[in-house]
């Protein structure tokens, strides 16, 4: 068997997986490269030349964009159970509950261990397992096929993913009716590599004799979203269980990735890091809440905030409101809290040195050499004076003196 890289530039390639899913003959294979990103590899002695797999990829043929007025809602999800079992505020649940009332199917990003996988459910008693925010790609798997079939048997089906993956699917999709599909892409800020969660693994497996079972990157900890806990889940030899957490400004997990050290390089480039969206709902953190809209910071137990992209993506949320604490935004006061719907992460001159040390390096000496340790003033701002919760609390006392 030969085989040849499908891409030529990886820098371009979004590994949603789309070409290996329309491959009739099987020839085209997504392979895990050095820095822990799969891309496609094609075997050239079952390849037909058919040329599908570049037909469909959505980087060389983007599909439709929504450039029209966005409908923004800023708010939570009024089940209190669900939204503490959510990242931010349970918009996704909410949506859900109400798009998929008979004969539906659910696609979404699942945990297995340390690695995350695309699957469907056809109950929405399961919704929990889409749940979370995973900050790793997920492997699509056949479900562009499955979707294409659940369509095609008359079933509404939701998908969920990242922007690059829905687009990977609708241009899989093509010809086919969508009428009964509703997607909803995550306001995503880049893919990191799988490599420094497993570097991760092996220091707890080596210092305590233990291995990593599942991480919530975005533990909310009885009320802290905004500290963005991360909560690892351990069992040792003895099968013995316990946790471990990271608020956010002692977790060398987000200070590395918010340097933009380890993001797949195609995030640099990103296509769809700008207002013309490729779902129909985009969601995201409701960040900014404390300055523009403290009402809705909902004691800090988590926010979402919804971009309505199509007339069918907003007229779910209006049938949904009903579940739903909340009001409509101004779109551009929205837009100044989200980075990743205005431009592309810019890619940090020492990623390359990086990349060489999560591959060389252990977990210690890696975060010795990468991690920045958080300033005493940011602390004592996060934990003394000054946080968004303080900043929320007085916004509630000035409102209640006015009424006086």
């Amino acid at each position: 068997m030969t085989s040849k890289d499908l891409v030529e530039n990886q820098s371009k390639c979004t590994g949603c997986e789309a070409c290996a899913q329309i491959c009739g003959k099987h020839a085209i294979t997504m392979v895990e490269n050095s820095e822990g990103f799969r891309y496609p590899i094609i075997d050239e002695s079952s390849c037909m030349n058919c040329n599908l797999c570049r037909n469909v990829c959505p980087i060389e043929n983007m599909p439709e964009r929504y450039d029209g007025d966005k409908f923004a809602f800023g708010g939570y999800i009024k089940d209190e159970k669900v939204r503490e079992e959510s990242t931010s505020g349970g918009a996704f649940s909410a949506i859900a509950e109400i798009w998929c009332d008979t004969n539906y199917v659910i696609f979404g990003a699942e945990t297995k261990g340390l690695d995350v996988f695309h699957g469907y459910i056809q109950d929405k008693v399961a919704l929990n397992r889409f749940r979370k925010s995973k900050y790793a790609q997920s492997q699509i798997g056949d479900s562009y096929k499955q979707t294409k079939k659940f369509l095609e048997e008359g079933k509404k089906v939701l998908f969920s993913g990242t922007p690059c993956q829905i687009a990977g699917l609708k241009s899989f999709l093509k010809n086919t009716d969508t009428e009964n599909l509703l997607t909803i892409e995550v306001i995503c800020e880049g893919i990191p590599t799988p490599l420094y969660v497993r570097k991760l693994s092996q220091y707890f497996e080596k210092k305590h004799g233990a291995h990593i079972e599942s991480i919530d990157y975005r533990y909310k900890d009885s009320g802290r979203w905004d500290f963005e806990v991360m909560l690892l889940n351990i069992t040792s030899k003895l099968h013995l269980r316990r946790t471990y957490k990271y608020d956010r400004w002692f977790n060398p997990f987000w200070s590395i990735w918010l340097q933009h050290l380890m993001s797949r390089p195609s995030c640099y480039e990103c296509r769809f890091a700008n207002t013309s969206r490729v779902a129909d709902i985009s969601l995201g953190d409701l960040w900014g809440v404390h300055i523009y809209c403290p009402e809705l910071y909902g004691n800090n137990k988590g926010a979402s905030l919804i971009v309505c992209n199509t007339a069918k993506g907003k007229q779910v949320l209006l049938n949904s409101l009903g579940l739903l604490y909340g009001h409509e935004l101004r779109f551009e006061d929205a837009l100044r809290f989200q980075g990743p719907m205005r431009k592309s992460i810019a890619m940090n001159p020492q990623r390359g040195q990086f990349m060489q040390d999560v591959i060389s390096l252990d977990y210690e000496n890696l975060v010795k050499r990468w991690a920045k340790r958080s300033s005493f003033k940011l602390l004592f701002n996060k934990y003394v004076f000054g946080n968004n919760a303080q900043k929320v609390l007085w916004f509630n006392i000035k409102k209640k003196l006015r009424l006086i």
